[in-house]
């Protein structure tokens, strides 16, 4: 169902495309939007090593919350800062795309501990985070993308 990669010699490992997911801060969560446009958005997530599955926070209400109501088909793209090899202009990047489907996360106290895991990736500040969790889990919305394929691979700008 999903295409294998063109340029096998490219490809990265399934451990490395985890090491992405799980340090990088953002990415862009693609799904199908108003009449049948792409709708690519930079998101936060959390990949979360006990199930496997990606996780992103959002509101209610808006274009991305529609689109996933009429199709929880989704795409996410996540990059690494990348590196210049000494001599050379080009600039290599580690990249993984993920196939899956969206869901929406209802149980809060999955919720609020997903969350609370995704904060530490942008801030250490145990107060801060707390009171944000307070004040806004009761209004945030968690979606999942269970993980159906990924791949990822090392691109060369030149």
């Amino acid at each position: 169902m999903f295409r294998e990669l063109a340029r096998k010699k490219k490809q990265i490992t399934n451990e490395e495309c985890i090491e992405i997911l799980k340090n990088e801060k953002r990415g862009v969560l693609s799904v199908l939007g108003d009449g049948g446009y792409p709708y690519g958005m930079p998101m936060n997530h959390f990949y979360n090593e006990a199930d496997g599955n990606i996780y992103f926070h959002s509101g209610k209400e808006g274009h991305r919350s529609d689109a996933i109501k009429k199709c929880d088909k989704a795409s996410f793209c996540v990059y690494d800062k990348g590196y210049v090899n000494e001599g050379e202009w080009a600039l290599n990047i580690k990249s993984v795309i993920v196939f899956g489907r969206l869901e929406v996360v209802e149980d809060i106290d999955k919720i609020i501990d997903i969350t609370r895991r995704l904060s530490y990736k942008f801030t250490k500040d145990d107060a801060y985070i707390e009171n944000e969790i307070k004040l806004y889990a009761h209004k945030t919305q968690l979606l999942r993308i269970t993980v159906e394929h990924m791949c990822g691979k090392l691109v060369a700008e030149a």
